[in-house]
């Protein structure tokens, strides 16, 4: 008989938050991997919450920054075997468009939360953060 090996996936969700004048809000991490990095705010979906209300609340929590869950949009799903340096991660991104004078407070596990402008992004973004921001921003 045949044992198949499983491995244990982590479920998390991201939130590309955009102004309309170009602009993404993004969280300088605080601990690592990526430590003093950017990316978008997310983490982990609690139980019996779905991944939508876990993005929801993850932007609240790392920024301050309200929206309900019936905001935001699905991007779509990343799941790379390799994207996270400390094992398998299934991420959900969202994308929620929100005022252009949405205040920010950075909190949770972020160093600092900051508007970047879509032309000049950091040069450091963590995990496949590019990649999401990419998707969620083409046309």
């Amino acid at each position: 008989m045949t044992k198949t090996k499983t491995e244990s996936i982590r479920y998390t969700a991201d939130v590309v938050a955009l102004t309309p004048h170009g602009t993404v809000l993004l969280i300088e991490r605080d601990w690592p991997p990526y430590e003093g990095a950017w990316a978008l705010p997310g983490g982990h979906v609690d139980p019996g919450e779905s991944s939508r209300e876990a993005a929801a609340r993850e932007l609240a929590e790392e920024t301050g920054v309200h929206v309900t869950a019936d905001d935001l949009h699905e991007i779509g799903t990343w799941n790379k075997p390799d994207r996270d340096p400390r094992g398998r991660y299934s991420t959900d991104a969202y994308l929620a468009i929100v005022p252009t004078d949405t205040q920010i407070t950075a909190g949770d596990d972020a160093r600092t939360a900051r508007w970047w402008h879509m032309d000049n992004l950091p040069e450091r973004l963590a995990f496949d953060h590019a990649d999401i921001l990419r998707a969620a921003t083409a046309s």
